[in-house]
This record gives structure tokens, sequence and C-alpha cells, in this order.
């Protein structure tokens, strides 16, 4: 059942919150051993707040659904560990502004999904649903696994580099990651400033559309059904096409081809030189801004912060103004000339890999954010697709890139390009 599905039998009195939140636990009961993807779980306490939404009649645009929160984002009630030791049991006193909405708007928290240590690359205890040897991947692995196990119909994330995308692309759900500061990111651990975004991952494109307009105050689930014509899309291979493997490539493929036998062609299209310099960009942005908003954990615990991350912030405290200012002078000429690269194209959306390809073995780390950082560091609105699938039968999504505050063609298309997949070939 879907969250909107389950929000309308809610309102008819065909289901309560209770019976939809102990289906959640018995779920999480079948699958959480194999699968881990809980940081914190209090079941009385869910089940309490159930019922409490069935007395007060489901009022809110959120009333009674079951939803997971990434344990990146502070919550008054729950322990916050952002996936660190330096903050085993810490108890944060205020709620972060989205979990603050989602209580307002009737939302049952269902407890703290797992996420890499600060956001970062070191994982944690999740494994992929689909494969439990495979990497659900990074950071937003508890939320994407969550979703995709069944064990809540919606969840938070966030992405810095690729922490929504690539965890839905390799989980084989929808993951949204939103025009940057569409939904507020106040009381979330902070990783890179100008880079942190808040996300969602559902199921479908319409739940996720409802849910972060839940968040936003944008009505983005009625304003992309609106787009009433087929979006015109676009196939970006990106500078960093070399990066994806026959199962990525192939994914991208038979979008277009289904896109094709739908709409029309899709137009090839290729970003203009100065964008190959986004890549470097990004990563000497996120690492200098990661360097400082870590400096307190930095200087007081550096022996329970892994070896990874450390060498990131070492380097990070390397990168001076200048260096900094100039990955940021290139981010704003790319971002000043992207609405030309639709334009000229004659596009309302690309569509790019989301992944090299399918989840790697968990050995081998959370997967490459190589197809996200770019699109991270632009701000646009981004959701992975999934139904497509690579040679081991493990999920690969794509990606569809929309214009900034431009949401909902991005999720209308999205949702175009979920049904065309969905459907049977043609000959």
């Amino acid at each position: 059942m879907s969250a909107l599905a389950a929000r309308e039998a809610m309102r008819t009195g065909t289901l309560t919150s209770e019976l939809l939140t102990k289906a959640c636990f018995e779920r999480i009961d079948a699958r959480e051993a194999e699968i881990g993807a809980w940081a914190h779980l209090d079941t009385r306490a869910v089940l309490d707040a159930a019922r409490a939404s069935n007395r007060q009649g489901h009022v809110g645009a959120l009333a009674g659904l079951p939803i997971a929160i990434k344990d990146l984002f502070d919550t008054c009630d729950m322990p916050t560990g952002y996936g660190s030791p330096i903050y085993a049991g810490y108890q944060p006193r205020i709620d972060a502004a989205v979990v603050a909405l989602i209580r307002r708007a009737g939302g049952v928290l269902m407890g703290k999904t797992v996420t890499t240590e600060f956001a970062m690359f070191s994982p944690g205890k999740t494994r992929n649903p689909h494969a439990p040897e495979h990497t659900p991947g990074g950071s937003s692995s508890g939320s994407a696994a969550a979703v995709a196990a069944g064990m809540v119909p919606l969840a938070l994330g966030t992405q810095t580099a690729g922490s929504i995308v690539r965890p839905a692309s390799f989980c084989g759900v929808v993951g949204y990651k939103p025009t940057f500061d569409l939904i507020s990111p106040a009381g979330v651990k902070p990783a890179a400033w100008t880079l942190d975004t808040v996300g969602v991952f559902a199921r479908d494109i319409d739940d996720a559309a409802f849910f972060a307009g839940a968040l936003s105050g944008h009505d983005l689930l009625d304003a992309s059904r609106a787009v009433s014509q087929p979006p015109r899309f676009g196939l970006c291979k990106t500078p960093q096409w070399a990066f994806a493997d026959a199962d990525s490539r192939a994914a991208l493929a038979e979008s277009a081809h289904r896109i094709a036998a739908e709409a029309g062609a899709v137009v090839n299209v290729a970003l203009p030189p100065a964008f190959d310099a986004l890549l470097d960009a990004q990563h000497t942005i996120m690492a200098y801004e990661l360097a400082r908003t870590l400096a307190f954990e930095y200087d007081t615990a550096a022996s329970q912060i892994s070896d990874r991350l450390r060498a990131i912030l070492d380097e990070g405290q390397m990168i001076d103004g200048a260096a900094y200012d100039a990955a940021r002078r290139v981010a704003d000429e790319c971002r000043s000339g992207l609405d030309a690269v639709f334009a000229n194209a004659g596009v309302d959306v690309l569509i790019a890999p989301s992944a090299p390809g399918e989840a790697p073995l968990r050995r081998q780390g959370t997967g490459d954010p190589v197809f996200n950082r770019i699109w991270t560091l632009l701000g646009v609105p981004c959701i992975n697709v999934p139904g497509l699938t690579g040679a081991t039968g493990l999920p690969v999504g794509v990606q569809v890139v929309g214009k900034c505050n431009d949401d909902a063609t991005a999720l209308a298309a999205a949702r175009w390009l979920a049904t065309s997949i969905q459907a049977p070939t043609r000959d």
C-alpha cells in the first residue's frame, strides 16, 4: 500500500494508524536482523503515537503515516548518534525542523535509521534488502533499506554528494533530492553547508512528491500532476560517463528507448566544457566545509573518527580560502549556464545514470557517488526512478534531473518515466 493509499484508507475509516504501524513492525521483526536498517526503535512509544492519531481522527497531511527519520536529524525524544561513536547515547533537547513539521502534520515517527559516519563514507551496519552481502549505499543507508524492505512507506534522507539518489538506486526505491534548500535543514547535523540537501525516500513518485510537499509547503503532488504533456527528455551521459558500467549504460539506453517509443526522440545533451571541472569543485567544497563543521569533533575526539573520514578532514584543513573560492566560482558559472543547456537542447529534463551500476559488495564500501556530485553542487532537483535491474538482478536506477526551482516538472517527468518502465515492452 502506498502512503497516499494508506492515508485515504485512514480517512475513510477502513484502516487505522495502529494497524498500519503494527504491520510495519511485523515487517521489521521479519527482516531487521538480516538488514540492520534501524539505529533506534521504541515499539511502545510508536504504537502509543499511532493510537493517539486514531483518537484525534487522523488530522494533518501526514496523519497516521509511519515515517523513518535518518539518524542525522535531531529528535527531542529519541537519541541521535550521527553514525558516530562520539555521539553514542546523545539526546538532543529539540527536534530538527522537518521532524517538528512531521509531528505537526500528524505523522508517526517510526524511529531512527542508520546513517554512515557523519553522512560520509564509512558504512554502518545496514545491508541491501535485495542481497545482504551488498551495500545499500550511503549515507542514507537505513532509510533507503527500510523503504525497500517494506518497513515504512516514507523516510527522510540527506544528500551532500550522492546520499539519496545512490542508495535509492541500489535499493530499488524512489529517492528525491529537491532543489537546494527547498526543505529546511535546520537541526540536521551539517556536513557541507552549501551542499547539504534534505530529501525523501518512497516507493513511488507520487508518495515522494506528497511527502516533500508536506515538508516544504509547496504542493508538489498537484503541481507535478498538472504537467499535462510528456516532458521533453534529454539524455546526458555527463563527463563521468567512463565510470558507468554495462548495467548502468543498459538502464539508461532502455529508458531512452521507452521514452522515444511513447513521446518521440530523446535528445543527446552534452554539457559545456566548463562543466568538466565540477566534480573536482564539489570535492574541494565538501572537504573544505566538512573540515570546519567537524572542527570540534576533530579537536576533541579524533581517535573516534574513522581513518577515511579523518583523511578527508586533514585534506580539508589544507584547502585555503582562495582554492575554496575558486571552486565556488566554477559552481556559480555552471549554475548560471545550466538553464541555457536546457533551452539550447530544447528539453525540460535530463536523464543520466543514478550510480555506476548495481550495488557493490559491502566490503567494497558504499559505492561511488560520481554520478551525483555535480548535480548536488548545482542544486538541481534529482529523482531516482527505479524499476530496471542489472545482470545479477539487483536494482539499477535512472536519474531524472530538472531545472532549479522547477521540481514539479522533474517529478512529472520521473512519474512519466516510471510508468513507461513499468509498462510491458513492445515489439
